[in-house]
């Protein structure tokens, strides 16, 4: 096949079914995954910002957290949804190098902050007297302002890296233009550039969940060592959330991506591909309002005016 360079102008995404029907229920299937994130991520973000109660560190990365979530979901779904409405499987050039950005923006918007989160659920819990000088407005502001500036940094390098290499192929197996599958489309030795900036990233990534392990021993430690049964009860209530929130974007992560080479589907590898880029965003929300009492009363509040 004759080599494309980086200025084909269309990519062919992976469709999830040939038959009309079946493309019609996958737009209304993803129509109500995306709403329901949509909805269940606004909520978050307007309940934290009208009451004044939830102004707090904690919140406040909570907050942030939700946009990551709805640029996610607004990077991919969209697309896939009007492909399968029109019968189609194109994506533009530039429509591709504005997923790649984005997905890997979010994405590691995402875990810096979960990072950051464990980190202030430590002073919290380890070091209370600490909490309102490490963790000042002023300091948050920095923190997400610093999470923003190295998500930037890490997206223009590695979208730099993938729309840099020569493509023998236009045709994208998967439901969205993500990196891996776009190195498999190369014909020249550049893709190995981008193969060792994604392992260094992955290294970076171990980094930050190995500090969030090492945190959550330590506050594990210090919540063991509370006399109160009710104390107890309390300072995990705020922890458990964050703990399901990481766990369910490191599990799908780590099944999608550090699975073994096989031959695996194209319709599997598609719903794996659902699995980690649509599930946590939907769920977060979910996760840290359930049993959030502060949330539900904002909310409940809310609904009273």
């Amino acid at each position: 096949m004759a080599n494309l360079t980086s200025s084909t102008s269309n990519f062919l995404l992976l469709e999830f079914s040939s038959d009309r029907e079946l493309q019609i229920l996958h737009f209304f299937v993803f129509l109500a995954l995306y709403l329901t994130t949509l909805v269940g991520n606004l909520f978050i973000i307007v309940i934290i910002a009208i009451d004044y109660r939830l102004h707090t560190p904690m919140y406040f990365f909570l907050m942030n957290l939700a946009i990551c979530d709805l640029g996610t979901i607004c990077v991919t779904v969209p697309k896939s949804m009007f492909n399968s409405l029109m019968n189609s499987r194109l994506i533009s050039f530039s429509e591709c190098v504005a997923q790649v950005f984005f997905f890997f923006l979010f994405e590691v918007l995402d875990f810096v902050l979960l990072t950051i989160m464990a980190h202030d659920r430590h002073i919290a819990i380890c070091n209370p007297l600490q909490y309102e000088i490490n963790m000042n407005k002023q300091s948050c502001i920095h923190m997400v302002v610093i999470t923003w500036i190295i998500g930037l940094f890490y997206a223009i390098l590695h979208t730099s890296g993938t729309f840099s290499i020569r493509f023998c192929s236009n045709t994208v197996n998967q439901f969205y233009c993500e990196i891996p599958k776009l190195l498999q489309l190369s014909c020249s030795n550049l893709y190995l550039i981008e193969m060792g900036l994604l392992v260094i990233s992955s290294g970076a990534v171990i980094g930050c969940f190995a500090f969030i392990i090492a945190t959550y021993v330590q506050i594990f430690s210090a919540v063991y060592r509370i006399l109160s049964i009710q104390g107890q009860k309390k300072a995990l209530s705020t922890c458990l959330p964050h703990l399901l929130v990481i766990s369910l974007l490191t599990s799908t992560g780590l099944f999608v991506y550090a699975r073994p080479p096989s031959n695996i589907s194209s319709t599997l590898d598609l719903l794996l591909a659902v699995l980690y880029a649509i599930v946590p965003p939907m769920l977060n929300p979910f996760i840290y309002s359930m049993r959030n009492k502060e949330i539900q009363t904002a909310l409940w509040k809310l609904v009273k005016h």
